[in-house]
């Protein structure tokens, strides 16, 4: 696709929505909006962006009237929220009739709202690894030490049953090792998981981190960063699995620095 003039970037935390920024603007992108949220987005992103508005999660309505404002027809969302903050959602009205309709709430219904919200008010949400392909996950071993045949083994069942269980969509990560689940992701998010089941591994733990079956890459792009990492190493994780071509790395040279330091096997593996 030919870049937009202008592009409305709804970050959230991390450094996401900086590697989206200077990507957008690589590609050819002339103005970046960027709606950031309190507590949640660095404050730094102002100096990337052309014009930065704050919000409070759950401010729909100002939202979308700030998307329309900007000018922009297209948007991409980069960067968690917080689980803390979803679940402490201070929705406004338009948010109030939005999470009225929907039965279940998680990520999925509640960003793919957003999403038909926005795109009600003509603003197309673009996948979030939209100008990102370099940054995504090779297959194979690209960082780290050389991964041992039974930390293959371990992926190769981890690969399984993380697979298993985000087509529950209960979460994306595992936590095994010698063919033992230790950890499930749930509401915590992914690094919690990996500090939870990488203490129980005692230095041989495995983590896997997969897309869902009919993952929605406007919104829930699988992701890992120097954060990942050193919760990781933190927690004596000895190797870290994604799916290949469909998981974000964030600050890859860095990523591939803390891997090293940390003697941490990170691989790209397909299903």
């Amino acid at each position: 696709m030919s870049p937009p003039d202008t592009l409305l970037i709804i970050a959230g935390n991390g450094r996401y929505p900086f590697q989206l920024a200077a990507a957008a603007r690589r590609a050819g992108v002339k103005r970046l909006c960027a709606a950031a949220f309190e507590g949640e987005t660095d404050p730094s992103l102002s100096t990337e962006v052309d014009d930065l508005r704050w919000l409070r999660v759950g401010q729909l309505g100002k939202l979308i009237a700030y998307a329309k404002e900007s000018g922009a027809h297209q948007a991409m969302m980069a960067g968690q929220i917080a689980p803390k903050n979803l679940f402490d959602l201070r929705p406004d009205f338009v948010a109030l009739l939005l999470l009225a309709k929907l039965k279940e709430r998680n990520a999925e219904t509640l960003f793919g709202a957003v999403g038909d919200a926005l795109a009600k008010n003509g603003i197309e949400l673009l996948p979030a690894i939209t100008f990102l392909d370099e940054f995504l996950a090779p297959e194979g071993h690209f960082a780290g030490p050389k991964p041992r045949r039974r930390t293959q083994e371990d992926i190769a069942f981890g690969l399984r049953i993380a697979k298993e269980v985000s087509r529950l969509d209960i979460g994306q990560t595992v936590v095994v090792r010698n063919g033992t689940v230790l950890a499930v992701e749930g509401f915590e998010g992914t690094n919690d998981t990996i500090k939870r089941g990488a203490l129980m591994g005692r230095g041989q733990a495995v983590a896997v981190k997969v897309s869902k079956p009919e993952q929605d890459f406007r919104f829930d792009v699988p992701v890992i960063g120097p954060l990942t990492l050193e919760a990781g190493a933190a927690s004596g994780l000895s190797a870290l699995a994604v799916e290949a071509g469909r998981t974000l790395l964030v600050e890859p040279a860095r990523l591939r620095a803390l891997a090293e330091t940390h003697k941490i096997s990170i691989l790209g593996v397909k299903p």
